[in-house]
């Protein structure tokens, strides 16, 4: 009974669990600080509420005490975060405008013309779905166009004993399906012109999300510049490991940071987790650093080199008894044609029912001829037409013959073409020095519209990093998990998008509860008193169930006589009763003895299955 009781109460606390809602927005009070105004319309209406009550505390003893009220959700002000600490750039556009920045109206070169512009719309706003009122961003607006805006910083960044912290906001609100979300670090450089930025402008460093299809990627590219030749080529990070789809797919702001360091290694983060790192000297495709050696390219393969590791045995002779025209198969010497076999009946004739066309032309189209059917007669038989042996594998056959192969003594192994001094070498230890750069910018081609960017920042010192982050994006994460919905939301929305979840959900619910039901609400039927006769034979000594049920009920019957007996006893005189008495207890010690024998192991007797 304890067991069930438990089980119950265990069934409704994860019921409970199942439909309560997320319980996020406690992660409000993290972020609450000098940049954000909460006015909690509970705690103002309680102390209203309290200078009523000590008025008017003698008019409300007689009356009822009003029914609680369900707290609001607090509403929460937003205020831009300020920057502190060292920094290159702190945009946040809560502004409402683009000052400060350029949008390109410059063509793209090899393209064609309906499509060359720079003519994407950008736009300052809220985000469709904002749990900040008052939080604004960058937003491209428009498809299948490309779009190009940059911002110049507040200094060029060289890099030299500090490292360097990109990071910035990105909110696929529509999702995406093909198309960047990256930024541009473009070079400094006399000819830089912001309202000539396009595709080809020179950048030192690419960062950021793309999408097209099934491949999710986190770009992180720099332009090196070769000591030896003045040229740049970029190098890009490997592929992260990590699963990056739910950054794509979710519709929430996530903060992608990218740290350089000046030892040469680098990080990437998103929402302040490091989802690939390494070192620039190493893990960067194609390599910072050429091969010291390489091929010659004009060396050439030897007439005479022998690559083969196995040859023919030249000394081998084919056997005098080796017949190579021998066929594989030949007909079987022991089959015998089946009883029955049709000889004289073909195994298809015309079709008697056919009927020759009557648009048929002989001199076009030929003489017409039924179409052939199996023949009936042979439906009975074994076969028709002319009887051939079955073929079988011949013993003899051997085909034709090779010699056998040997280890050749004349390899030479794999030729490959001798290694000498690479000309264009170069060895570059601090590819952390890249080339400065002096704005920041996006150039962007999307499928889709709506991507909402916020709060760049770039600067040299990792808290004063971390403390922009905390005031814009650690804010917005709280607030948007306060706004999610429960779990039990969460699973209905994801079956619309998903059917085939509603039978996952069934399996999970209802298969458990009708188990439990099963199991607490449907007992076993005691069974009724086990008979003398089904007891199971054992050598333990088993009481004489029969014989003491019928003593029992002699028992009874003596204790409680009838009305007849006692008008008798009454009749009866005191002599009679003694003699009674006398034989009363005569036959109670007989039936003791009797009893006590009869209990005995030795005097029981065997009793039959």
């Amino acid at each position: 009974m304890h067991q069930r009781v438990w089980l119950f109460v265990l069934v409704g606390g994860l019921v409970l669990l199942f439909l309560a809602p997320n319980p996020r927005a406690e992660d409000l009070d993290d972020y609450v600080g000098d940049g954000v105004d909460v006015e909690d319309d509970l705690d103002l209406g309680l102390a209203g509420a309290e200078e009523e009550e000590e008025e008017l505390e003698g008019d409300m003893q007689d009356e009822a005490p009003p029914a609680p009220k369900t707290p609001p959700v607090p509403k929460v002000t937003y205020k831009a975060p300020e920057p502190m600490g060292e920094h290159f750039i702190a945009e946040s556009f809560d502004r409402g405008t683009l000052d400060g920045w350029v949008v390109s109206s410059a063509k793209k070169e090899d393209t064609d013309d309906e499509i060359a512009k720079y003519d994407g719309q950008w736009a300052v706003e809220e985000l469709k779905d904002s749990p900040l009122p008052g939080d604004k961003g960058l937003v491209l607006k428009s498809r299948a166009k490309h779009h190009a805006i940059s911002a110049q910083l507040l200094r060029p960044f060289t890099f030299d004993t500090k490292p360097l912290i990109v990071q910035y906001e990105v909110n696929f609100q529509q999702g995406i399906d093909c198309g960047g979300a990256y930024v541009k670090l473009l070079s400094q450089s006399a000819e830089l012109d912001l309202d000539q930025f396009v595709d080809r402008t020179p950048y030192t460093i690419m960062f950021g999300p793309d999408k097209c299809g099934e491949d999710y990627k986190l770009h992180f590219i720099f332009r090196h510049r070769n000591p030896r030749s003045g040229a740049y080529e970029e190098k890009h990070a490997k592929k992260p490991d990590a699963d990056l789809r739910t950054y794509y797919t979710d519709k929430k702001t996530h903060l992608y940071t990218l740290v350089v360091n000046p030892d040469n290694t680098f990080e990437m983060l998103v929402d302040q987790t490091v989802v690939n790192s390494g070192s620039l000297l190493s893990d960067m495709t194609p390599p910072v650093n050429p091969p010291a050696e390489i091929e010659d390219p004009d060396d050439q393969k030897p007439e005479d080199w022998d690559e083969r590791p196995k040859i023919q045995d030249p000394a081998a002779a084919k056997p005098d008894d080796w017949d190579e025209d021998a066929p594989a198969q030949i007909p079987d010497a022991d089959a015998v044609k089946p009883e029955g076999w049709l000889d004289d009946e073909p195994e298809y004739i015309g079709d008697p029912d056919a009927l020759k066309p009557d648009d048929w032309d002989e001199d076009m189209d030929g003489e017409w001829e039924a179409p052939q059917v199996p023949n009936p007669a042979c439906e009975a038989a074994p076969g028709c037409g002319t009887w051939n042996r079955p073929m079988m594998e011949n013993p003899n056959y051997k085909g034709k013959w090779k010699a056998p192969m040997i280890d050749n003594p004349n390899y030479q192994g794999v030729w490959k073409p001798r290694r000498i001094p690479n000309p264009a070498f170069f060895e570059d230890l601090q590819p952390f020095r890249m080339t400065a750069f002096g704005a920041l910018g996006l150039e962007l081609w999307s499928m889709t519209s709506d991507i909402f960017f916020d709060n760049f920042f770039i600067t040299n010192d990792r808290s004063t990093a971390d403390r922009w982050a905390a005031d814009g994006w650690g804010l917005k994460k709280a607030a948007e998990g306060a706004a999610d919905p429960g779990l039990a939301a969460q699973m209905l929305n994801a079956a619309e998008e998903r059917p085939w979840l509603w039978v996952v959900y069934v399996l999970t619910v209802a298969l458990p509860l009708i188990l439990i039901f099963i199991f607490c609400c449907t007992g076993k039927k005691k069974s009724p008193a086990t008979p003398a006769a089904e007891y199971k034979k054992t050598d333990e000594v088993q009481p004489d169930v029969k014989e003491e049920e019928e003593e029992e009920e002699e028992k009874a019957e003596e204790a409680e006589p009838g009305p007849a007996a006692e008008e008798k006893d009454d009749q009866e005189g005191p002599e009679e009763e003694e003699e009674k008495e006398e034989e009363e207890e005569a036959t109670a010690e007989e039936k003791s003895e009797d009893d006590v024998l009869r209990r005995s192991p030795r005097n029981r007797k065997v009793r039959r299955d």
